[in-house]
């Protein structure tokens, strides 16, 4: 059992956190083809099955699940020694996996190009989707979602980017049908509404108002972002409740006018949020600092902004 390597160890388990050996190569960077040949071969040492394989999936058996149950926390503690010597030269290098919504990945984004310059060594997988995913399971080292629902037992580092959603309107659109001056009002117009990543239709919210936090509008059109809903009221299809930094430069050059303004407050932004771990990976810890360290920066940049 000597010849049987740390690699072939890391490749099993990420067939059994992916459930495919499709997965499992995305993960570890290398081919289907070769992930089977491992996984063979380790099966083939220790003269068990560890995987049932069908053309739709794969799973563990019974003696897969606690040959790797038995195994995961010494791999963990190798990976974790080698990850710390890795963690003392002076580029570190390896795999930063990131899961995030959309729309905080394109606030993110900015911040991993300038990473990746710095630490060339270092890739970084950033997934996209709109439901809220168990990181630790899904085999991520960080989620990216607003604070409000980060979750609570993890370690939480807001963007320090405060977001905005407004209610706009087509100049022509508002001259015929005339202006709202109260959320109440929205009922009597019509509204765009936008499906979210997850596919629920969004509400329009209203913090300034405990008494009315959200309206179900209505509205014959539906659409895909915030985005699409923007250029739709710009075209004088109805009001549309979208990101100010969408809807800035139809704002800018007046084809859009925001209204309820006094409705429609700033809010904390995105926040990256990763498990307390003990020994996180040398990369993701560069990439942590990185972030804090950008964080000062703007912070730094707009106090300056400020100054008289």
């Amino acid at each position: 059992m000597e010849d049987l390597g740390l690699r072939a160890l890391k490749v099993a388990q990420a067939v059994a956190t992916h459930g495919s050996f499709r997965g499992a190569a995305r993960e570890m960077a290398m081919s289907p083809s070769s992930v089977s040949h491992i996984i063979a071969n380790l099966e083939s040492h220790l003269g068990i099955r560890l995987f049932l394989r069908n053309t739709r999936s794969v799973s563990l058996t019974e003696a897969g699940a606690a040959f790797l149950g038995r195994v995961r926390p010494a791999l963990s503690e190798i990976t974790q020694a080698i990850d710390g010597v890795h963690a003392l030269r002076d580029r570190p290098s390896g795999l930063v996996r990131i899961n995030a919504s959309s729309w905080g990945a394109d606030r993110l984004l900015p911040i991993v190009v300038g990473f990746m310059r710095d630490y060339p060594d270092v890739r970084v997988d950033l997934v996209t989707e709109g439901r809220l995913v168990d990181i630790i399971a899904q085999g991520f080292d960080a989620g990216l979602r607003l604070v409000t629902i980060a979750p609570q037992d993890m370690v939480a580092l807001p963007l320090g980017i405060p977001e905005a959603l407004i209610i706009v309107a087509a100049p022509a659109y508002l001259a015929e049908q005339g202006t709202p001056a109260t959320p109440g009002d929205l009922l009597q117009h019509e509204c765009i509404r936008a499906r979210m990543p997850s596919g629920s239709i969004m509400r329009w919210e209203f913090a300034a108002s405990p008494t009315l936090p959200e309206i179900d509008v209505k509205g014959r059109l539906l659409l895909g972002s915030t985005l699409l809903a923007a250029k739709a009221a710009a075209a004088g299809v109805g009001l549309a409740c979208v990101e100010q930094r969408e809807a800035q430069p139809m704002l800018d050059n007046g084809t859009l006018i925001q209204v309820l303004a006094e409705w429609t407050p700033p809010f904390d932004g995105e926040a990256l949020y990763y498990p307390r771990m003990r020994l996180p990976s040398a990369a993701f810890r560069a990439f942590i600092d990185y972030v804090k360290q950008w964080k000062r920066l703007q912070a730094t940049v707009m106090a300056a902004a400020i100054e008289p």
